[in-house]
């Protein structure tokens, strides 16, 4: 059953009027940056206070005396894939540190699900494996009458089994797809990898959630959101999140807000019905257009100027031209749609910048908006583009574990050239406009996490050192957390309601025990909110 395109499409904000009180208050608004309390109504901040002023409202307002906890803007993923991560939230964790656990889990799982039906698991890294790569076999060995699908971290590669193969009908004489490759020995028998596009020659075989399932599971991973501190996101899934997302808010139960980006391939559908970014209501609207400009880092298909290290030819995979960016990317932009483009090589990112130095000068010769359009990743630029996104005005949507998980494989096949790798530094120096996500389920959605690799370059458990991986392109917490929440309100043409706490915005905020900014940089990986407020409502307290 489809949703009721008849159904209800508006803000249903919490109308009990709050005061909340006894609180530091970090508004990451530059004119008012702190305050003591505010006044909540029908789910927009009436009203800031700066000292014990709770007489103040009507009389059956909602009064808290926070104790003086800690009150910021809720975090925004800036790019998150919402059906993808939730429907993982079911799946085996495969993130182990040994290609042997990751084995297991799955031999356990074979021993609980009935033989031919599917198993499917995310999160591998062959990276963080001593032995590399696994193989069609290992998985054969431990699930030889259930087809397996295991997603790369990166979700660039998967990993399956005879069963899986012969189910997709997939086999040595099989072409590799354009743009994908089907990983093979030196006999041409298929190892059980894909890479890129080849994903979906098994993908597509395998048995989808039904509309009901896919709602129901992004429903309750909201909760896990959260908990966290996000009170928005970006989403990179397609239609079949959309629809999901759109049934929740028929049903008053999406309580986050979502800004959707649409696939690339749907753009003639989209210009068809007129649809154009920012459409929507306060609680789901629409983004940009998504684009692939080239693979990723892990699986060595991100697209590079010169080869990678120790590879002579090896330069990854480009996926889209400049010049088949700026076709696409001025029709877009002639429909008021923005661009959201996949670019993490350097030499894909030089494609993304040049294709839109040629969009800029179109939309100015045409006297057209000038649109909110996005590189997704941005994770390593040749030194010549570092100031580039800042004079076109270019968002650098970022993820900050990205730097911290991928640095030991940066630094092996990029070498020289991580100076400029996750280089958060040298774009804010620039005054580049800066988003942070965590490319869920790439990454946990957690924001601290974020916040602690972007101030520390290091890892949760202080990797490589003291000063982490590439020290000089550390950036300050308040910088961070702007990236979590005015840069990404800025990302999604929202800065006037969403991303600072003043008068005017929406209450999305959250309450932490510990104030972020007096505990050592350490700690921000355990720092957790007690509470979550969306749209004037508490969604989540943390039980005591």
């Amino acid at each position: 059953m489809s949703p009721d395109p008849g159904g209800k499409l508006a803000e249903t904000p919490d109308m009990t009027t709050h005061i909340l009180s006894n609180a530091h208050i970090y508004t990451l608004d530059p004119a008012h940056p702190r305050a003591w309390g505010m006044i909540i109504e029908n789910g927009i901040i009436k009203e800031l206070l700066t000292d014990d002023e709770t007489d103040l409202g009507p009389g059956d307002a909602n009064r808290e005396d926070l104790e003086g906890k800690t009150v910021l803007p809720g975090f925004t993923d800036a790019h998150i894939h919402l059906k993808q991560y939730a429907l993982n939230l079911r799946k085996i964790d495969c993130e182990t540190d040994t290609k042997r656990e990751c084995l297991q889990r799955v031999a356990d799982k074979v021993k609980e699900t009935a033989p031919g039906t599917w198993i499917l698991g995310h999160g591998w890294d062959q990276n963080r494996w001593e032995d590399g790569y696994g193989s069609r076999e290992d998985l054969d060995e431990v699930a030889p009458q259930h087809p397996v699908y295991l997603t790369a971290k990166s979700l660039h590669a998967a990993w399956v089994n005879s069963a899986a193969l012969a189910s997709a009908q997939v086999n040595k004489h099989t072409p590799d797809p354009q743009g994908g490759r089907l990983s093979r020995d030196r006999k041409g028998r298929l190892t059980g990898l894909l890479f890129e596009k080849a994903l979906s020659l098994v993908a597509d075989q395998i048995p989808q959630p039904d509309f009901h399932e896919r709602t129901r599971a992004m429903r309750d991973a909201q909760t896990s959101l959260w908990e966290v501190g996000l009170t928005g996101a970006h989403d990179f899934d397609r239609h079949l999140s959309f629809s999901a997302l759109q049934e929740l808010v028929n049903n008053n139960e999406l309580k986050l807000r979502v800004m959707i980006n649409i696939n690339i391939q749907k753009l003639d559908s989209v210009i068809e019905i007129g649809v154009r970014s920012g459409f929507g209501n306060p609680m789901l609207q629409i983004g940009g257009i998504k684009a692939f400009a080239d693979g990723a880092l892990g699986p060595q298909t991100a697209a590079m100027l010169a080869p990678y290290q120790g590879k002579k030819d090896d330069c990854g995979v480009l996926l889209l031209t400049e010049d088949e960016i700026v076709q696409k990317g001025i029709r877009a932009a002639r429909h008021g749609l923005s661009m959201a483009i996949h670019a993490i090589g350097d030499r894909a990112n030089r494609e993304v910048l040049n294709a839109y130095q040629r969009i800029r000068a179109y939309e100015k010769s045409h006297h057209l908006p000038l649109l909110r359009h996005r590189i997704e990743h941005v994770q390593v630029l040749d030194p010549a583009d570092c100031d580039r996104l800042s004079k076109m005005d270019i968002i650098a949507s970022m993820q900050p574990l990205h730097a911290t998980s991928d640095m030991v494989t940066a630094t092996r096949y990029w070498g020289e050239r991580t100076r400029y790798a996750y280089a958060w530094r040298t774009l804010l120096d620039h005054q580049t406009p800066l988003a942070f996500g965590s490319d869920a389920p790439v990454e946990p959605p957690n924001p601290f996490l974020g916040l602690h690799a972007a101030v520390t370059r290091q890892n949760p458990d202080g990797e490589p050192g003291p000063e982490g991986w590439i020290p000089e392109q550390r950036i300050s917490l308040i910088e961070a957390i702007r990236a979590y929440t005015s840069g990404a309100a800025y990302a999604a043409h929202q800065e006037d309601r969403v991303g600072k706490l003043r008068p005017g915005c929406w209450a999305d905020l959250i309450v932490l025990e510990r104030d972020p900014f007096s505990i050592p940089a350490q700690e921000l990986t355990t720092t957790r909110p007690i509470a979550t407020m969306v749209n004037g409502e508490w969604v989540w307290r943390r039980e005591t």
